[in-house]
């Protein structure tokens, strides 16, 4: 009995969070290390479907880094990376193309409508939803940097989304991006997902990581922030306390921010029901940034 009434305690207080997002578009990015644990990615997609039964808005924007080496390294092209993004070439992309937004987008969609939910697959094959142009880096020392067939996006069908939501659907998302000529490229899955939560104008971008998110010390989970304004964080970059791949991911989270999206969380995507517990408890299990 007791254990009955503490599973009701917890329907309560999750119904303030429940009635507090109600038709409220929350955009999810998943990222390869939750989506190379089978049962990580299960309960991750599992809670996407609660959320959209009741009532949230779910969009899901994913990448396929992991899939997309092995793919490569069956074919025998050996992957180079600059300044930490994959350099695509043009046998490159044609594997990222069927890795990514065909085998594995469809996969995520056909497991969701497993697990009772209703899901649209968005890729070049049904429908596009992400167009931008060639991506090149910045470089002080010289001509910007060519990192071959990278985009990055500048448009997205927002309509599109807006009306899969509508209608109750989950729109699924590859990481990649269509120019005005037809040339496709491959996106960095964060970029895409904080270009769709700006376009939507979402209430929440939530990164699923293989961290629980920001600690005061990178190496001691328990030191881990669950909230921090937008200035703290930008105090914790400048400190130090943030640093290497934590700190672009902090980084589109503010520019996120800044452009409408009023939180950001960083979770731990393995953590089972990570998602449940972020957006609809009091506590949550990661970090959340929010404006000042």
């Amino acid at each position: 009995m007791l254990e009955a009434i503490q599973k009701a305690d917890t329907l309560i207080e999750a119904l303030g969070w429940i009635r507090r997002f109600r038709d409220k578009v929350t955009v999810i990015k998943l990222g390869g290390s939750v989506m190379e644990d089978e049962n990580a990615l299960r309960h991750v997609l599992i809670d996407i479907v609660f959320m959209e039964t009741v009532g949230m808005r779910p969009v899901l924007v994913h990448g396929g880094g992991a899939a997309i080496s092995r793919a490569m390294d069956e074919a025998g092209i050996v992957p180079r990376f600059i300044q930490g993004r994959r350099y695509t070439d043009e046998p490159t992309l044609k594997i990222v193309e069927e890795v990514l937004a065909y085998q594995t987008n469809e996969a995520i969609a056909r497991k969701i409508e497993d697990f009772g939910g209703r899901a649209m697959n968005l890729n070049f094959r049904s429908t596009n939803v992400l167009f931008g142009e060639k991506l090149l880096l910045e470089n002080r020392d010289g001509p910007p940097i060519d990192l071959g067939f990278v985009g990055q996006v500048t448009r997205v069908d927002r309509s599109t989304i807006e009306n899969l939501c509508y209608a109750g659907q989950v729109p699924v998302i590859p990481s990649m991006c269509i120019d005005e000529r037809g040339q496709k490229y491959n996106v960095n899955a964060d970029t895409a997902a904080t270009a769709v939560a700006q376009a939507l104008g979402a209430e929440k971008l939530v990164f699923m990581s293989d961290v629980n998110g920001v600690r005061r010390n990178k190496n001691d989970p328990d030191s881990l922030m669950h909230s921090l304004t937008a200035s703290e964080a930008r105090k914790l970059i400048e400190s130090g306390a943030i640093e290497s791949g934590m700190i672009p991911k902090v980084e589109a989270c503010l520019d996120t921010i800044n452009r409408g999206v009023r939180k950001v969380h960083i979770i731990d995507g393995r953590l089972r029901h990570s998602l449940l517990l972020e957006i609809y408890t009091t506590q949550g299990v990661g970090t959340e940034i929010i404006r000042d």
